[in-house]
């Protein structure tokens, strides 16, 4: 899956030259922790974020006027506020590394540019766990197995094997590691997985449920 496949394209852009609170305004009712700042060719400048809008409001306590207040929001605008250490991924780049590279950098968000670096897309928290639930075949229904297997080559091919010579469908495979022990979880389109499960036990794979992984989070 690629990060041009997930993107958002309905998120808020503003330009240097909007005013905060219409930004404000925005972002309240998109319901998105940041905006990303685009000229107006469509290039990607940067990004606000809500903190950054708040700390830039008058206070309630401000000694200023109200007329004070109206004037000084009818003249600030974003480009006084924005910032320019944006992180940004093309289209094509695997949702997971763009995932990964969220992770390793506690980011909230990436901006999608093409290679003329116009702004195409945004990916956030939201869309990972989207894409997280479909991978993993949640929404499809069907069973879900468990198993900790031996960490060496051929693995799926044998699990996917057992499945397919009882004519079941296979929605989704996934690989996990904990603690050194490397756990496969496949989800079939059954009801009832229980003959899978069996003829798995009795080939010599180990099924695992929550309980046996109990000490990690008690």
């Amino acid at each position: 899956m690629y990060v041009g496949l997930k993107m958002l394209r309905d998120f808020v852009k503003t330009t240097p030259q909007t005013l905060v609170k219409d930004a404000q305004k925005q972002l309240e009712e998109s319901k998105l922790w940041m905006a990303l700042v685009v000229d107006e060719d469509g290039k990607l400048l940067g990004y606000v974020r809500k903190e950054d809008i708040s700390a830039a409001m008058p206070s309630i306590v401000t000694s200023l006027e109200k007329h004070e207040i109206n004037y000084l929001m009818s003249q600030l605008t974003i480009e006084q506020i924005y910032r320019t250490d944006i992180k940004t991924v093309a289209p094509e780049t695997e949702i997971e590394g763009a995932a990964d590279m969220m992770y390793e950098m506690n980011l909230a968000g990436l901006a999608v540019v093409d290679d003329a670096g116009n702004l195409i897309g945004y990916i956030n928290r939201n869309v990972m766990l989207d894409v997280l639930a479909e991978e993993m075949g949640y929404r499809e229904g069907g069973s879900r197995l468990t198993i900790e297997v031996e960490d060496r080559s051929g693995v799926l091919y044998e699990v996917a094997g057992v499945i397919a010579n009882m004519k079941m469908s296979i929605i989704s495979t996934g690989t996990f590691f904990f603690n050194g022990r490397r756990v496969v979880v496949v989800r079939i389109d059954t009801e009832d997985p229980s003959p899978v499960e069996a003829v798995l036990k009795e080939r010599g794979y180990k099924l695992v449920v929550p309980n046996d992984f109990k000490e990690a989070w008690a």
